[in-house]
C-alpha cells in the first residue's frame, strides 16, 4: 500500500474500565462501549465515534480531546506477528482527515479490537 502522511499516532496499553467523566462528552443517544488506557490518558469507543483524551504538559492538567466519527473512516488494517511472538500490533486507519496509526501493546487483544472497529465502522456507514 502506498504511504500516506501520518497525522496522528497513539499507543493503547490495555483495556480498562470506561472512565466515569466521559459522560460529559457524550451526545444524546451515544453510549460508551469500550475503553483503552493510553500512555497518559484513555481512548473510548462509543457507538458513534472514537474519543481519545490526551493529557499534556508536565502536570497533565491540560487535556486535548480528539473525536473521530466512525463515518470518517474509509479503510483500516491490522498487523500482528501471531500469538507466540506478538509483543505489539498495529492498526492503521485511513480517514477523510488523514492517516492515523494505533499501536497496541501485548495486553490488547488485536482480534477483539479489530471486531470493535469493524462493528463501529460497518454499522455507522
Amino acid at each position: 500500500m502506498a504511504e500516506t502522511s501520518l497525522i496522528l499516532s497513539w499507543t493503547f496499553l490495555s483495556e480498562c474500565p470506561i472512565p466515569q467523566d466521559v459522560q460529559e462528552l457524550l451526545v444524546e443517544g451515544e453510549q460508551a462501549v469500550a475503553a483503552y488506557k493510553t500512555i497518559r490518558d484513555s481512548a473510548i469507543f462509543t457507538n458513534k465515534r472514537l474519543i481519545v483524551r490526551d493529557a499534556q504538559g508536565l502536570t497533565g492538567k491540560k487535556v486535548e480531546v480528539y473525536s473521530l466519527p466512525y463515518s470518517a473512516i474509509n479503510m483500516w488494517s491490522t498487523e500482528n506477528a501471531g500469538k507466540l511472538l506478538d509483543l505489539n500490533a498495529e492498526v492503521e486507519l485511513w480517514t477523510r482527515a488523514g492517516h492515523i496509526k494505533v499501536n497496541l501493546r501485548k495486553g490488547v487483544d488485536i482480534r477483539k479490537f479489530d471486531r470493535l472497529i469493524a462493528n463501529a465502522v460497518l454499522t455507522n456507514h
